[in-house]
């Protein structure tokens, strides 16, 4: 998606579209147009859409044809080959969500270059349709979703990384993803919102328990922000704010005083055998990261986690208190998520109490979790009196 530009004016502005001539700008004035076109996607997007579109060109190249501007026919010949692509083993290599994001991607570039889009013509969204209808006929690449973890699962997998607990170092491990997976799990937030935190946006609330905002998610790409409660809860063990005090607390004295205060806070800290949460917490950076990486020795990054370290701690303390190798392979960092809305369900929330704290915009988004992972609620299989 990078802009380019020349004689001052920007790129994916041309006169064929009854603007006329584009006035001169400066050098800097372009720069900042640049920058801007740049940050309407996040950096993640970014990549994904250069690379998607570096596939593409290199096809095209290969195969004689012209990428900007592409032709419907091109577009489809495309998508054929994709979907023809096999791996080593058999299986088709792209799945249908994956062509679509392609289309996404190629349509985009059109768009940033002012050149009528391939992508919206009856050719290519009907060869789109019949790939996806081939591939559900014969079975091929079919979703599968995260399993989700329930309070069962979370208070289990929390209670032996506690157990676990052998030194300084390890509890530094434990207290970070004990809050990660409780404050993930009680907000449902995506592991890129879990990452994206900074100590500043969670405070305590004397009534609610914590509350934390969210500065943007996917659905709020603008920024508007919104705010998410985790509730005190009766059992200190299984209570978000308390895992987060507890953690924060790390976080405090790291920042402080380094692997030196850590290791005073943790050698005189009083067991975990009570709430936690209403005590004063220490005063963090706000602008530093929350969730951080942290080496075997137990000291903390100044970087955040990514988004696949949260998932492989998921799936590490799972498989540490026990759980199957099957189920650990199908758990990840949406199980938190997920999760929340299947237990949600089960426990007789509707969609839309359900979507006040996931955020979603999209009913039928919440209730497809209800049918993967909580089929009998709501279910008439279970009055028929079998």
């Amino acid at each position: 998606m990078t802009i380019e530009a020349t004689a001052g004016v920007p790129a994916g502005v041309s006169p064929d579209r009854g603007w006329g001539a584009a006035p001169e700008l400066s050098d800097q004035t372009v720069a900042h147009i640049t920058g801007a076109l740049e940050a309407s996607h996040s950096a993640g997007t970014r990549r994904v859409y250069a690379s998607d579109w570096r596939r593409f060109r290199g096809w095209c190249e290969r195969s004689g044809h012209a990428a900007l501007p592409a032709h419907p026919v091109t577009v489809a010949a495309y998508l054929v080959d994709a979907a023809e692509t096999l791996t080593d083993v058999g299986e088709r290599a792209y799945s249908p969500s994956t062509l679509n994001r392609w289309i996404s991607v190629i349509g985009h570039y059109h768009r940033a270059a002012n050149l009528p889009n391939p992508c919206t013509e009856a050719l290519v969204t009907s060869t789109l349709s019949g790939i996806r209808r081939t591939y559900a006929t014969t079975g091929d690449r079919p979703r599968t979703p995260r399993a989700p973890l329930l309070v069962e699962d979370i208070v289990t997998i929390v209670g032996s990384a506690r157990q676990a607990v052998t030194g300084w170092a390890s509890e530094v491990h434990e207290r970070r993803d004990s809050a990660l997976l409780l404050m993930g799990f009680a907000g449902a937030f995506r592991r890129s919102e879990l990452v994206a935190l900074h100590c500043g946006d969670v405070t305590v609330h004397r009534q609610d328990g914590i509350h934390v905002r969210l500065r943007r998610s996917k659905t709020d790409q603008d920024g508007a922000g919104s705010v998410r409660a985790l509730p005190f809860t009766t059992h200190h063990h299984s209570c978000p704010p308390c895992a987060y005090a507890r953690w924060a607390q790390v976080v405090a004295a790291f920042d402080l005083a380094g692997r030196p205060g850590v290791i005073r806070l943790l050698r005189t800290a009083a067991p975990f055998e009570a709430h936690v949460c209403r005590a004063g917490l220490p005063r963090m950076k706000a602008r530093a990261p929350l969730f951080r990486a942290i080496a075997k020795n137990g000291n903390l990054s100044a970087a955040a986690l990514s988004g696949a370290s949260v998932h492989a701690a998921i799936r590490r303390r799972a498989q540490a208190a026990g759980y199957d190798e099957t189920v650990v392979a199908q758990l990840g960092g949406h199980s938190l998520r997920a999760g929340f809305v299947t237990q949600a369900f089960r426990n007789g929330a509707d969609a839309h109490a359900i979507m006040r704290q996931t955020g979603h915009t999209n009913p039928a988004t919440v209730e497809l979790y209800a049918r993967e992972h909580a089929p009998l609620v709501g279910n008439a299989v279970t009055e028929i009196g079998l």
